[in-house]
């Protein structure tokens, strides 16, 4: 077993960008999920195996089903490692949770919550018998851990994130080489939502002068960056010890 397998959700743009465009560069075999595809990610794969499915996170089912089927047609026996990146998030409009359609709320807890679920499910289901090393890795964030005025869908996401990472890797640690999982903030990146966030309605969302800050002080980290660090976490030995951790740990 050499080769190593990583799956990636909203992988083309942000820091799911990063992270496949980094995998690519170190020869793993990456499967994307996105909306969009990724301009230029085939075209730099130089060698390596990269495939993308343009999918609706939010009607995660079939995705799911999809999924499963595609591992169980792999050979096994070539992946050293086989990992699943949770990514993808939907952007939904800061403030108080009232303010919000049903529709908002509906969407943003499918594709940030739902899909991780399903996905996660399929892939431990069909890399059961797998003998390498098995990673579910899912990009949650601080507000998972503390409450925000105007992000109550986005904390309820990454809460649900980290607590179901807890859950599941009770479950998998008392399996033969049971996956090892990971809820992990990464840091505060320079992407699309910290935009939205800064050009916000302050009256919906008090701390909209906080993210103007971090962006006018240079507090906020490339999404290259960003991705180098989850990176480095996820092949730290003693990934999976923590199920909720931060990139920042020590």
């Amino acid at each position: 077993m050499s080769e190593h397998l990583t799956i990636v959700t909203g992988h083309s743009r942000g820091l799911g960008a990063s992270l496949a465009e980094a995998l690519l560069a170190r020869g793993h075999t990456v499967l994307g999920l996105s909306r969009r595809a990724h301009p230029g990610l085939v075209a730099s794969a130089r060698g390596a195996s990269v495939e993308e499915w343009q999918i609706d996170l939010a009607e995660s089912e079939p995705v799911a089903s999809r999924l499963e089927a595609w591992l169980a047609a792999l050979e096994p026996a070539r992946f050293e490692t086989a990992t699943l990146v949770n990514n993808a998030a939907l952007l939904t409009p800061p403030g108080p949770l009232d303010k919000r359609t049903p529709q908002e709320i509906a969407a943003g807890i499918r594709v940030g919550l739902e899909a991780p679920l399903l996905l996660a499910s399929a892939f431990v289901r069909a890399t059961r018998e797998w003998r390498g090393r098995r990673r579910v890795l899912s990009i949650s964030s601080g507000l998972g851990r503390r409450g925000m005025a105007g992000q109550a869908v986005y904390c309820a996401i990454k809460a649900g994130l980290d607590n179901a990472s807890r859950a599941m890797a009770l479950d998998e640690a008392a399996r033969p080489n049971g996956a090892r999982v990971v809820s992990l903030a990464p840091g505060v990146i320079d992407t699309d939502m910290q935009i939205q966030l800064r050009n916000s309605d302050p009256d919906g969302f008090p701390d909209q002068g906080m993210f103007i800050g971090l962006k006018t002080q240079g507090q906020l980290v490339s999404a290259a960056d960003a991705a180098a660090r989850v990176l480095a976490y996820l092949a730290r030995a003693d990934f999976g010890a923590n199920p909720v951790g931060d990139v920042r740990d020590a």
